[in-house]
């Protein structure tokens, strides 16, 4: 028998709440929370009073709150991609359409709310519009707002329209996604001409790899290598394949020919876009796949001309793109290459 000073000190669990008149075992015990009792279900004594009521407010004190099916004693959850600790006082609309706390709601919005948050709300419900026009997914949408986060305020962009920085800042996303998009596709979905486009995509690359320098490659480390990804011209391939209807047999030819390109260096300097179009363009006429070249250059959005001009390079490197295995199994005629 341990002695009292050996044994456990604190709550002992194996002691059972009973009401003492009834003495039923197991009790039949009620939690009353509006009075903050506990009662016995039999006789009715209160066997404790002054319970704490863990359930959630009858209201949310928010802005949104519209009494919703689960309303939140702490409000909504904070927003990482935002500057200021989002702890002050919310002035409720109200629900009754009372005019006054509408007016103290307007009135406490724009003396309290930081004007530098509003203006990145106001921003990133913007880029989420446009992501969620071209169906792009959530992932790109978050990496596109990190991105406007760490450069829209910077000196190296003074002049250059909010436009064309969310532009930009989608174009990142898509990269740091592996959700490879051209150019000309972010053109037709934000309207921001190409021209400007690029310049301000170089721009934040440049304040990237400055504000990286300095924080000693934190932002790269945290955003996946943002500043240093490019846009692959394989999975452009996979893309455009899908878009003309190739069959997956060329598909899958015409990545394996974008990787053997990189490796040996034939069409280095071309933009990502150029490769992909010229290896479709090589592809379909290796596998004998009659595709008007004037039908490549709408879907990939590259002209004829430079086309051509990059299909020269590669007919002079046939013998080291095309796998032998093709040829032997007859899939492919190497002549049809001029």
């Amino acid at each position: 028998m341990p002695s009292p000073s050996e044994r456990p000190k604190g709550v002992n669990l194996n002691i059972t709440l009973v009401c003492p008149e009834c003495k039923v075992y197991p009790p039949e015990i009620v939690e009353r929370h509006s009075e903050g009792d506990i009662v016995c279900a039999l006789c009715g004594l209160v066997l404790s009073s002054r319970i704490i009521d863990t359930r959630s407010e009858w209201r949310t004190f928010a802005n949104d709150d519209q009494n919703g099916d689960d309303p939140s004693r702490v409000g909504e959850a904070t927003n990482g991609a935002l500057d200021s600790d989002q702890l002050s006082t919310v002035i409720s609309a109200g629900v009754d359409g009372n005019r006054a706390a509408k007016e103290l709601n307007r009135i406490q919005n724009r003396s309290v709310v930081d004007r530098k948050d509003y203006a990145l709300q106001s921003a990133y419900s913007k880029i989420s519009q446009l992501c969620d026009g071209y169906q792009l997914p959530r992932v790109v949408q978050d990496g596109a707002k990190e991105v406007y986060k760490l450069v829209h305020d910077d000196k190296m962009l003074r002049g250059k329209s909010q436009e064309a920085i969310m532009a930009a800042s989608i174009f990142f996303g898509c990269r740091k996604a592996d959700v490879p998009r051209t150019y000309n596709e972010i053109w037709a979905l934000t309207n921001v001409p190409k021209k400007d486009i690029g310049k301000v995509f170089k721009i934040i690359k440049q304040i990237i790899q400055r504000k990286d320098a300095e924080q000693d490659g934190l932002i790269t480390r945290r955003n996946n290598n943002i500043s240093t990804t490019q846009t692959n011209p394989e999975d452009l391939v996979g893309r455009f394949c899908s878009h003309l209807g190739l069959s997956p047999q060329i598909t899958t030819s015409a990545q394996h020919i974008a990787r053997t390109l990189k490796e040996l260096g034939v069409l280095e300097g071309r933009s990502p876009t150029t490769i992909a179009a010229t290896v479709i363009y090589f592809s379909t006429a290796i596998f004998k796949q009659q595709i008007p070249l004037s039908r490549i250059s709408e879907k990939t959005g590259v002209s004829e001309g430079t086309i051509k001009s990059s299909y020269v390079h590669m007919s002079a490197a046939r013998d080291k793109l095309v796998d032998q295995s093709w040829i032997d199994s007859g899939k492919v005629d190497m002549s049809a290459l001029n």
